[in-house]
């Protein structure tokens, strides 16, 4: 039984791997906006906390969280997603069931 010839196809770009896709646009800028708003959600609350719960030391640790936020959560938001293009994830070492079978020799 002869080999098939290859398709004329064979000069088209390789399909895109869905490990190595990288998020849309629009995915991780709403990504990056989510983790900036909690964030900015967590300082306010160690704003309130921090005028609510009277003279202390957790006062000071409030008041510090408070203070480092805005830079972890503009650290966070910009961020870039693991998935860049051209850095495809590692799927780990193949089981034996998923490989192929050797073809025929002839």
């Amino acid at each position: 039984m002869p080999f098939p010839r290859p398709s004329s196809r064979s000069h088209q770009p390789a399909a895109v791997e869905i490990t190595s896709a990288p998020m849309t646009r629009a995915q991780e800028l709403a990504g990056r906006q989510k983790r900036y708003a909690i964030s900015m959600t967590l300082r306010t609350l160690c704003f309130v906390g921090a005028v609510a719960v009277g003279p202390g030391i957790l006062r000071w640790v409030l008041i510090a969280g408070a203070v480092f936020l805005p830079y972890v959560a503009v650290v966070l938001a910009n961020t870039r997603s693991s998935l860049a293009p051209g850095k495809p994830r590692n799927p780990g070492p193949a089981t034996p069931g998923t490989q192929l079978p050797p073809g025929p020799t002839h």
